[in-house]
């Protein structure tokens, strides 16, 4: 088959069969603008599609370029890309550098002490790479560890504080790993820009300030406390310029040994030790577990939405997987004929998102215990799916679907936080490679741990604290070199010729779907700008009542919700959507107004 036909030939197999296909293969061709979309069967039309949320068009341009762009969570991590690309650095490189500064001056969401998922596309050869660098349970992890004496869940507050919290941190591994297939500049390049920042003293933004002042167990541990808070007993300002000393020692060691360093040497040691000698909640990781860790590649999960192909990061995160459900369903609906926000739109996406979720707590777990049914994101079983939903009335008692999985059926949601401590970063350079990747501790400040400089995670509170629910185990329960199910969702975009369109994506623990579902659908079928699309107000379900951003005009729909039958909540959203994107003219990048993040390029 010639390179040209391999996009549409993915295209139509994708409406034939599960799609699960590793490393695809996409011709890169001219860019094209986005084209109009040609949409499939019709939503009936009432007196719903008259409702929507009021939006005005923004002020505020979305930032464009010619050769190559970069949309981080803070204009720090931004520049570091930038210089990395300007040096003819690729996609890898550039969200290698960014992160690593990420990790300094935006410590309470991500850093080399926890872990990421990166989707990455290689323009040369046209492969779609899907990369694990999710945390595992150590040895020493048990089903039932997030069990209290009386064999019920513990308090998730009270679970995430400590060493049982922790998992074998997996993100320098996938960084170097996918370094070594896709980097072009040395490695120890790619931390030169964290260093300074560390050793010269960084500005301490305004979210990290108010994040630090709203956590009051920040001070549990005295490394913690010394670092966020003043001898005084104050917490760090925003503006104040402060320093990180060890971590920069730490990068340099990294930055000339390797990843090795980290998993092989004293640093692995020292996590080890702070996890087992934890005062609070003590857990079981050690040298062993750190040395066993391995980076994963593995296959993205891609599906068609209107004229496009959308890939996603699959199991153990959920979050590719349960889009491409989304989107799969809606494909049945004229969306591109209702108002942005709409309330039928609203309506149409909380239904299909209802059933997404319903899957996803069925069947979802890390891939190497519990294998996922392919035919979860099969268009004949999304389209059986659709006919679930009422154009103009609220489900109720949803339940999940049989998408042809044989042996053990799974059951239970986990018990995941809201995501706060997550982050995202797209990137697309000047060969038109891509990279989306997201990267997180967990919740805020992950497990108040500190060694070396940096945060140690949270993540295994994102297995499911149940083991059983009726006799039955859960798909993501805990144990030995497990790993837990993320929402993680970074997202690449193709247009039916399979040219590079877009890489997004958004932290926000399992809001993370909706946020990055909802985008989506303003993009291709409401053709909202980047930006609009990113700072339009939220709503969102997962799997239970409809979500919607409090202080925002989203608000105006609660009450026709509610007479359709929706339960209703109004509530602070955490989201943090980045991208980057190509048309015609060039490379257009947004970074969502609700962070500190920007997108800049050349």
């Amino acid at each position: 088959m010639k390179p040209e036909n391999h996009a549409s030939a993915i295209m139509g197999k994708l409406w034939e069969k599960p799609a699960k296909s590793a490393s695809f293969m996409l011709k890169t061709a001219s860019m094209v603008a986005i084209i109009p979309l040609v949409l499939g069967a019709c939503a009936p039309q009432n007196k719903l599609a008259n409702i929507s949320i009021p939006l005005s068009k923004s002020a505020t341009p979305s930032p464009t370029a010619q050769k190559y762009m970069i949309s981080t969570a803070n204009p720090l991590a931004a520049n570091a890309g930038l210089e990395i690309l300007r040096e003819g650095g690729s996609a890898v490189d550039a969200a290698i550098a960014a992160q690593m500064v990420l990790g300094l001056v935006e410590p309470q969401s991500s850093g080399i002490g926890g872990g990421g998922f990166m989707l990455s596309f290689n323009s040369e050869n046209g492969e779609i790479a899907a990369w694990d660098g999710r945390e595992t349970a150590p040895d020493g992890a048990t089903a039932d560890m997030f069990l209290d004496a009386n064999q019920k869940p513990m308090a998730f507050k009270d679970a995430r504080i400590g060493g049982i919290s922790v998992g074998v941190p997996g993100l320098l591994a996938m960084a170097e790993q996918a370094h070594l297939e896709q980097g072009k500049l040395p490695w120890a390049r790619l931390f030169q820009r964290a260093i300074t920042l560390a050793e010269d003293g960084f500005v301490v933004s305004p979210r990290l300030a108010q994040m630090v002042a709203e956590q009051s167990d920040l001070n549990t541990f005295a490394s913690t406390q010394n670092y966020f808070f003043h001898a005084d007993g104050t917490p760090i300002q925003a503006g104040e310029k402060i320093t990180n000393l060890q971590l920069a020692a730490t990068y340099r060691t990294i930055a000339e040994q390797g990843a090795k360093a980290f998993y092989l040497g004293s640093i692995g040691y020292d996590i080890g030790v702070a996890v087992r000698e934890a005062s609070i909640n003590p857990g079981t990781l050690n040298s062993t577990d750190m040395v066993a860790y391995r980076a994963q590649k593995r296959e993205p999960v891609c599906g068609p939405y209107r004229t496009y192909l959308v890939c996603g990061m699959g199991p153990p995160s959920s979050g590719g997987i349960a889009t491409l459900q989304i989107l799969g369903m809606l494909q049945e609906f004229d969306l591109n004929k209702t108002k942005p926000g709409s309330l039928t739109a609203v309506h149409l996406v909380s239904e299909a998102s209802k059933l997404a979720f319903a899957d996803r707590a069925t069947y979802i777990g890390d891939p190497r215990f519990v294998p996922w049914p392919e035919g979860l994101i099969a268009p004949d079983y999304l389209k059986a799916r659709a006919l679930l939903i009422n154009p103009t009335k609220a489900s109720t008692d949803v339940v999940p679907g049989m998408p042809g999985m044989t042996g053990v059926k799974y059951y239970g949601p986990s018990s995941e936080s809201h995501g706060i401590s997550t982050t995202h970063l797209s990137v697309i350079d000047g060969d038109g490679n891509a990279v989306t990747l997201t990267s997180s501790i967990e919740s805020a400040f992950g497990s108040r741990l500190m060694v070396r400089g940096f945060l140690l995670n949270n993540q295994l509170t994102d297995f499911s604290f149940s083991p059983e629910i009726g006799g039955a185990p859960v798909a993501n329960q805990a144990g030995p070199r497990r790993r837990p199910r993320s929402s993680m969702a970074p997202t690449l975009i193709f247009d039916n010729d399979g040219n590079i369109r877009a890489a997004i994506g958004s932290p926000g623990g399992s809001s993370i779907i909706g946020y990055v579902a909802q985008a989506t659908i303003a993009l291709l079928d409401w053709q909202l700008s980047p930006f609009d699309a990113l700072a339009m107000p939220h709503f969102l379900n997962r799997g239970g009542a409809v979500e919607l951003e409090i202080d925002s005009a989203a608000e105006v729909l609660k009450k026709p919700l509610e007479a359709i039958g929706h339960q209703v909540k109004i509530k602070k959203t955490t989201s943090g959507l980045h991208f980057v994107g190509r048309t015609k003219d060039g490379l257009v990048g947004a970074a969502d107004p609700r962070r500190e993040g920007v997108a800049v390029g050349d």
